[in-house]
């Protein structure tokens, strides 16, 4: 596929819509998944009491959505950028698995 900038310069304007409609898609979609991950993951894992960790994974949630965004717009091509949130939701996603089998779910006595 041609350097995206080349769609820009080249007048090819349906291109360049179909590139800045699948950044928009990864950035709302892979921004909410890697946000969430990160969220859950957080929760479990800040050495604090639940209730506050909760709360302070929540509110980290909104700085990791913006990152996620800034990075799906300013990655050079569309697929690095989703390489570029692949890679933080997978290791989300093992270091949740690992939290969920290593925290104590038991309601208190």
């Amino acid at each position: 596929m041609p350097d995206e900038a080349a769609l820009r310069t080249a007048g090819l304007g349906w291109r360049w819509r179909a590139l800045v409609a699948g950044r928009v898609a990864l950035a709302a979609f892979g921004g909410y998944g890697v946000a969430a991950l990160a969220t859950a993951f957080l929760s479990l894992a800040l050495p604090m009491a639940r209730s506050e960790a909760v709360a302070t994974a929540t509110l980290l949630s909104f700085a990791i959505m913006v990152g996620a965004v800034i990075w799906v717009f300013s990655a050079h091509t569309l697929s690095r950028a989703a390489l570029g949130l692949a890679v933080p939701s997978t290791l989300l996603a093992a270091g949740l698995w690992l939290a969920l089998a290593l925290v104590d779910t038991a309601p208190p006595a």
